[in-house]
């Protein structure tokens, strides 16, 4: 039974990969386990390596070090991907307050961190590693390791170590401040629910469809082109039914009379002025009036439609069809003819039978082909973000250049890749179920190496290195800006408490907080502001782990 036991305590790729199995199968099973509806997920498999390792289980030097970088750009690169079409316009009025607090708790985290490190006297390189795990931040635990190795050509196993140490009370204390919010603001969720679907109704939400019957003067006789110029709204004549219930395609040529009917599609805060402005809303069942029209999504799925124009396709006047919505990631956008379009994006198209279907062979409509990853920008896009993250950047007062690291270079590539790689024919499309594979694949190999890495001296050091005191000053460090900014925001911003509540998880890149979050909202209010301040608190939480050790350490 040698064989046994050299497969599991012995060296060689058939042990590293044993161990890797292992380590991450059980690691995800338990990671299923809730204590109190609170569950560590798939952190669970740093644990489980820690163990293994602390056992005698461990890896080659040289192995753990490859997959831990591997995974870690695996990670952020598809993090990237599903964030980067939305972070630019994250930015705009709500957004820019919500990762405005954001960095603020960033801020206070390293300020923070700092004072411990002033007052207990612990490294810089311990209070990283603690700092990581107290705000549950995986890319940041990886840029920290590698800006001391590059600073001093060794590594510092304290910075996992504190990693360890501080993340599973980090966890509970992100949701505890959550609950701690609504006693201190006595929040009763019937109200936020209210106050939320009203500001929904105040900002507009997506694309949506009505029906108006033309009652002003001013418009009879007058073009659907001239109209919409008048109008001066974003919206989608989609169609037209006249006195006499026949039914068209609304073009720039129809021409309105008294009492048509429009089937009209737009934002939810410009119909009260469209309603306004051509007559007066009617109910129209549509199906039954225009049995000679139909309605289809058809998918993009031709890479030579990725990136043009709405309008450059023609499609009204080569095929006699209206494209009234244009569905990307589950959102419904008004169908403009300078929309950019996209691999993967849903297109709703109106009109004759045949003419729906030759639209459909144009642009591909292929299932089977957006179920076909396409890798070349994945490898590319990591090719030039670590080309990226080595640039050294030079800044006064540093002994040491500033790299954004195997974990901030990818992450920034991969965002405006996805964000601007379709307006140079770049096919950045994935389906969600890669891109989640991809990602979960990432930070499962990153976590079982550094618990791997980290588990011989796991033990040795909560015992006798006084590691049990690196538990209260992660709490510390978890608690104290969540509570200071929670307070801000709510006080003084007056943000929406679910809203509040996605800031907080998506401030301390934490999904069980955003699982949370999800079960006592009911809706996904939580979720996008996750996603508002994910990219940003990611980018930060990278660059303020390696600057506390270049400055410090």
């Amino acid at each position: 039974m040698s064989w046994l036991g050299s497969l599991f305590f012995g060296q060689g790729v058939a042990h590293s990969v044993l161990m890797f199995a292992i380590v991450i199968a059980l690691g995800i099973v338990l990671g299923k386990v809730k204590i109190w509806g609170i569950s560590l997920g798939i952190t669970w498999i740093l644990f489980v390596g820690i163990i293994c390792s602390h056992f005698g289980m461990q890896v080659d030097g040289h192995i753990l070090h490859f997959m831990q970088e591997f995974g870690l750009i695996l990670f952020v690169y598809s993090v990237g991907l599903q964030v980067g079409p939305g972070f630019l316009s994250s930015f705009r009025k709500g957004g820019m307050t919500l990762n405005m607090l954001a960095t603020g708790i960033v801020l206070l985290g390293v300020v923070t961190t700092y004072v411990i490190h002033v007052v207990t006297g612990l490294p810089i390189t311990t209070m990283v590693g603690v700092l990581s795990g107290a705000v549950t931040n995986t890319p940041g635990l990886g840029a920290a390791q590698q800006a001391y190795m590059d600073a001093s050509g060794v590594e510092d196993p304290t910075i996992a170590l504190g990693y360890a140490v501080a993340y599973p009370l980090g966890v509970v204390g992100i949701i505890g401040s959550i609950m701690l919010m609504r006693v201190i603001f006595r929040v009763k969720m019937e109200n936020e629910n209210e106050a939320l679907e009203r500001e929904d109704g105040d900002k507009g939400s997506g694309a949506q469809q009505f029906s108006v019957r033309v009652t002003n003067p001013a418009l009879f006789g007058k073009d659907l082109m001239e109209v919409t110029r008048l109008i001066n709204r974003k919206f989608v004549f989609s169609r037209v039914c006249h006195e006499n219930d026949r039914i068209e395609i609304g073009s720039s040529e129809t021409c309105l009379q008294a009492g048509d009917k429009l089937l009209v599609v737009a934002a939810l805060q410009d119909i009260d002025a469209i309603t306004a402005f051509l007559g007066e809303r009617v109910e129209v069942e549509w199906e039954k009036l225009d049995k000679q029209l139909v309605s289809r999504r058809i998918s993009i799925t031709k890479a030579e439609v990725n990136g043009k124009m709405l309008g450059d396709m023609r499609l009204r006047n080569c095929f006699g069809v209206n494209v009234t919505r244009v569905n990307r990631a589950g959102v419904d956008l008004v169908a403009r003819p300078n929309l950019q379009l996209q691999i993967g994006d849903r297109l709703t198209v109106v009109g004759p039978e045949a003419a729906v279907a030759n639209v459909s062979k144009v642009l591909g409509n292929s299932l089977r082909r957006l179920r076909e990853p396409n890798l070349v920008p994945i490898f590319l896009g990591i090719f030039l973000g670590i080309v990226l993250g080595s640039i050294p950047f030079t800044f006064p007062g540093i002994p040491q250049p500033v790299k954004l690291g195997l974990a901030g270079g990818p992450l920034i590539v991969s965002i405006l890749v996805s964000r601007f790689g379709p307006q140079y024919g770049l096919v950045t499309y994935t389906t969600m179920s890669a891109n989640l594979m991809l990602r979960e694949v990432g930070i499962a190999l990153f976590l079982a190496s550094v618990g791997l890495r980290a588990g011989e001296g796991f033990v040795e050091t909560i015992i006798n290195q006084g590691g049990y005191a690196w538990i209260g000053y992660g709490f510390i460090i978890t608690i104290v800006p969540l509570i200071i900014m929670g307070i801000v925001a709510r006080g003084i911003y007056k943000i929406n408490y679910f809203t509040l509540t996605g800031l907080i998880a998506g401030s301390m890149t934490d999904p069980p907080a955003l699982a949370y979050s999800n079960g006592i909202a009911g809706n996904d209010a939580p979720s996008v502001s996750y996603a508002t301040v994910y990219p940003l608190t990611m980018f930060l939480r990278v660059l303020t782990a390696q600057l506390l050790i270049l400055l410090f350490a």
